[in-house]
């Protein structure tokens, strides 16, 4: 299997220029981006609504429903697009972030003390 790479700046860069080029801009308010990227969020949902979770599970197998697999991936897509485009509205660096938001989760939840368990921080 290959590395995925996802260019964040070449991303945020792309889809200023889609939203420049249709004068979206004005629209790409934060709490407009803020409400997109939940409603896609929510959209993404619904494709899971009514599958077990056994059902969910078998998704990666190519050919089990190809046309379902191909709706979430839009819908991952489409949060993706408002996610990079609310960081760019914010000036949010979002590699940094993660860096930081990981550091804080390693610290909250060490392996040595929530292996295999699914408990929120305060519960253990």
């Amino acid at each position: 299997m290959g590395k995925e790479i996802l260019d964040l700046a070449e991303w945020k860069s792309t889809l200023t220029a889609f939203a420049k080029e249709r004068d979206w801009e004005k629209f790409h308010t934060p709490k407009n981006l803020a409400t997109a990227l939940s409603v896609e969020a929510s959209e993404l949902l619904e494709l899971f609504q009514w599958l077990t979770a056994e059902e969910s599970t078998l998704l990666p197998q190519k050919n089990k429903d190809e046309k379902l697999r191909k709706n979430i991936e839009r819908e991952m897509a489409d949060v993706l697009v408002y996610l990079l485009r609310l960081a760019t509205v914010l000036e949010v660096d979002l590699s940094k972030a993660l860096q930081e938001k990981m550091a804080e989760n390693a610290k909250k939840y060490p392996a040595d003390k929530v292996k295999g368990l699914s408990k929120k921080y305060d519960q253990y």
